[in-house]
């Protein structure tokens, strides 16, 4: 039983640790190199949308 409450003792210092480290990973800003690629990607997805719809009509 000792052993049993010991893991369960670890895996909750394991747990909390994740926690923390992600949580603060989330919180970072997103770097300016995929900002930019995510308006890039939109463009072309607006581009791809208005050149497909003016023949449909």
């Amino acid at each position: 039983m000792k052993k049993k409450r010991k893991n369960s003792a670890v895996d909750h210092q394991i747990d909390e640790n994740l926690r923390r480290v992600y949580s603060e990973a989330a919180e970072e800003p997103v770097p300016d190199r995929f900002t930019q690629l995510l308006e890039q990607l939109r463009q072309q997805e607006q581009s791809k949308q208005s050149s497909g719809n003016g023949g449909s009509s």
